[in-house]
């Protein structure tokens, strides 16, 4: 009997705490604190492009032909603008930003893919999924409102040709290519943070060829809604402000292109737009493809297409686009070529 007596107090101490955390409808501490509810994911499984095995090494061969055009075109625009003298105006100086923003993004994701067609199992540890989500959400916010900056410069340059060197001055293009790359670090910040905050639990596989947002909220084991939400929010933030700028910036440019009356002066004007157009509709189609869409399974096996055109095809296209179809840019190569060949 006293051996009872002296367990009773115990008892009905555990009993009324069992009661207490019942009736406010929470769990004691040691159950929320208990590891087991989430496995920490120390890897992923990148699914990639394909799962036929006959196809890896074609993919290899064709992805690692783009890379390598990516690399010489951005790394050669960079080289020529630098070393030519009359290429030193505010067009070409956010074009060397644009290059080497073309060849971050695709540094970031192609050499990891490429190592992933030629292994079994493509294996990304989280940290370094953390880091190519951070650096590619960098790299694409930094490119569509780069794109956005020289649309602006266009319409300086079309629509007030007297006040082009007094309004984007040296300060001007310092001051608006340190907003972009500031307002896309922050950002990318923003959504890194919030992703490492989520728990992953027994599913690791990405139905991806890299780390990206939407296929890694597609595994979490957390309440990804405020996740979501950023995402959308972000998205839409990032490719309306820019577009509604481009498009601004080219009505005003077609007006005044319409009120010039030499065929000549349309012609000329026309060139200096077009490869930019050019570079525009195809990285925001495919991103807005991308980005804009629901995030289920089905879109997302069809996103992995269009995402190959802006975080590969594009990077590649853009040194051609402003290579093959500008005089200036011609003119520069073939003189710097002479010079080499006279040495």
């Amino acid at each position: 009997c006293v051996q009872i007596c002296s367990f009773t107090p115990a008892l009905e101490k555990e009993n009324k705490s069992t009661l207490i955390f019942s009736f406010l409808n929470l769990e004691p501490a040691e159950k929320k604190m208990d590891p087991g509810n989430h496995s920490s994911v120390t890897e992923f499984i990148l699914a990639g492009l394909t799962e036929k095995p006959e196809l890896q090494i074609p993919l290899l061969v064709f992805f690692l032909g783009i890379y390598s055009v990516t690399v010489v075109g951005n790394l050669g625009m960079i080289t020529l603008i630098g070393l030519s003298s009359h290429l030193h105006t505010p067009m070409y100086y956010f074009l060397t930003n644009l290059s080497f923003i073309d060849f971050c993004h695709s540094t970031v994701v192609t050499p990891k893919m490429l190592v992933n067609f030629m292994t079994e199992k493509s294996v990304i540890s989280y940290p370094e999924c953390m880091t190519q989500l951070y650096f590619f959400i960098v790299f694409i916010i930094a490119e569509c409102y780069m794109l956005a900056v020289m649309a602006y410069d266009r319409y300086v340059a079309i629509c007030n040709p007297l006040l082009y060197n007094v309004i984007m001055s040296c300060y001007r293009c310092f001051q608006l290519t340190v907003t972009v790359y500031i307002l896309c670090i922050i950002e990318s910040a923003i959504h890194t943070g919030f992703m490492l905050r989520l728990h992953f639990c027994k599913a690791n596989v990405i139905n991806h060829y890299f780390c990206d947002v939407f296929p890694l909220l597609e595994l979490s084991c957390s309440s990804i809604s405020m996740n979501e939400l950023l995402a959308l929010v972000f998205s839409a933030f990032n490719v309306l402000i820019p577009v509604l700028t481009i498009l601004a910036s080219y009505i005003f440019i077609l007006s005044t292109i319409l009120h010039i009356h030499s065929t000549e002066g349309r012609s000329k004007a026309f060139s200096t737009c077009s490869s930019h157009i050019s570079a525009v509709a195809v990285f925001y189609g495919s991103a807005a493809f991308m980005y804009l869409k629901p995030s289920s399974v089905s879109s997302m096996d069809q996103g992995k297409v269009s995402s190959v055109f802006y975080t590969c095809i594009v990077s590649m296209l853009n040194p051609l686009i402003y290579s093959l179809r500008n005089k200036d840019v011609k003119f520069a190569l073939k003189k710097i070529l002479e010079k080499r060949m006279f040495l």
